[in-house]
């Protein structure tokens, strides 16, 4: 007699905007064991899913949603998402990225809904810290980040190599302070976690305000247009108080790394992630708060950049500038 099927271990990996999610979810798919078929569902508010191509270097089987978060559309865009990549990996453990911005409430609705209870055992949610915002009253205040950490079973600080002392202790007395309390609080750096933290069980605890996303507009997901009809694709998204810019880019257009360089240290911008092919090859770029990593990869299908801001940017002037970066002028 076959075995019966065995619910898939399942965990959410939650943050804020460039707290070093896709490098902790990079760290932990080089350590699984050898032999099991890890997958990941990742949501990005920018529409051109930079994350989900950085963390197919892995060997991941990834889908992507970009365009806003997962929880919005009742759940939908999420779902399709989710059984999409359940049917085509057949994973031993799924993670589930989503965007910094979003609210965890709606997704382990969704996860622990009927539809799922047999087929995922979602196991500890695990929230990242970087104690440097906690400095920051707008990040405090802000319900999507009250309640990633509300929602968290392990709570860590990562980044703690950038921090003072002085951070790192207002972090400890900050998680110390919260009600109820958490179990379990690590401090990590690079991304660090531990992979035994994946197993157990989600406690699923209450979280302030688990409406908090139920005002976005319900929009249909579509497939983009294929670069070899479009080369050259600029997209744009906004909420949650952040702007993103994107494009994706035919894989014969080569960039300059310096030129892309220069654009992505602009101090107006939060994040800017890239895949791209350059004049030298291949390229992961991905920048925060002025902190750069640059890392070859293997070719892909196409080259996709992505910059998120708080304030509106002037997409024609930003477009200029990669247009100058591979050459193209008017």
């Amino acid at each position: 007699m076959p075995d019966p099927v065995r619910a898939i271990p399942t965990n959410l990996i939650l943050g804020f905007l460039g707290v070093g999610k896709t490098t902790a979810i990079l760290d932990l798919l080089r350590r699984k064991p050898e032999g099991e078929v890890w997958a990941v569902l990742v949501n990005e508010f920018g529409e051109v899913g930079i994350d989900g191509a950085i963390l197919e270097t892995e060997g991941a089987v990834v889908r992507e949603i970009p365009g806003g978060c997962m929880c919005c559309v009742a759940g939908l865009p999420m779902q399709i998402g989710l059984n999409q990549l359940i049917t085509r990996a057949k994973p031993d453990r799924l993670l589930i990225e989503p965007t910094g911005l979003g609210h965890p409430s709606q997704i382990l609705d969704t996860l622990t809904g009927e539809h799922y209870r047999s087929v995922l055992a979602l196991g500890p949610v695990i929230t990242l810290v970087d104690p440097r915002k906690l400095e920051d009253p707008r990040v405090l205040e802000n319900v999507q980040f009250r309640d990633q950490v509300a929602s968290a079973d392990i709570l860590v600080a990562n980044k703690t190599d950038l921090c003072t002392e002085v951070q790192i202790r207002a972090f400890a007395q900050w998680a110390a302070s919260l009600v109820p309390a958490k179990p379990q609080v690590y401090h990590t750096r690079h991304g660090q976690l531990a992979t035994e933290w994946l197993d157990g069980i989600a406690t699923l605890p209450e979280v302030s305000d688990p409406h908090a996303h139920n005002h976005h507009d319900a929009r249909a997901a579509s497939l983009p247009p294929s670069v070899d009809d479009i080369p050259w694709q600029l997209v744009t998204n906004r909420g949650q108080g952040h702007h993103s810019i994107g494009w994706r880019i035919h894989p014969k257009l080569s960039l300059d790394e310096h030129a892309v360089l220069a654009m992505a240290l602009d101090d107006r911008l939060l994040r800017f992630k890239a895949v791209i092919r350059t004049f030298e090859g291949w390229r992961v770029v991905n920048v925060a708060e002025g902190a750069v990593s640059i890392l070859p990869c293997e070719p892909r299908a196409l080259s996709r950049v992505e910059l998120i801001a708080a304030d509106a940017l002037e997409a024609s002037e930003m477009d200029q500038l990669l247009r100058a970066a591979a050459g193209l002028t008017d």
